[in-house]
């Protein structure tokens, strides 16, 4: 009472389906690479600025965590 294998297993496709476009090539997508460095420069010059506020706010609060440990022992 075994089922036939054609049953059991689906069968591969018997023929290759075209697509409609054609297959593309790989290439080097320049336009994106440009856009990726426009805007790594974008933030470079509006980051550079800031640095120095951050570095002093980043200082800060690691010599006020020193003082608060300091005084705490």
């Amino acid at each position: 009472m075994s089922e036939p294998a054609e049953l059991e297993e689906p069968s591969a496709p018997r023929k290759v389906l075209r697509t409609v476009t054609p297959g593309s090539k790989p290439r080097p997508d320049v336009e994106m690479d440009s856009i990726g460095w426009a805007i790594f420069l974008g933030l470079v010059v509006l980051l550079v600025p800031l640095f120095p506020f951050i570095a002093i706010v980043w200082g800060l609060s690691k010599a006020l965590d020193f003082l608060a440990r300091q005084r705490g022992e």
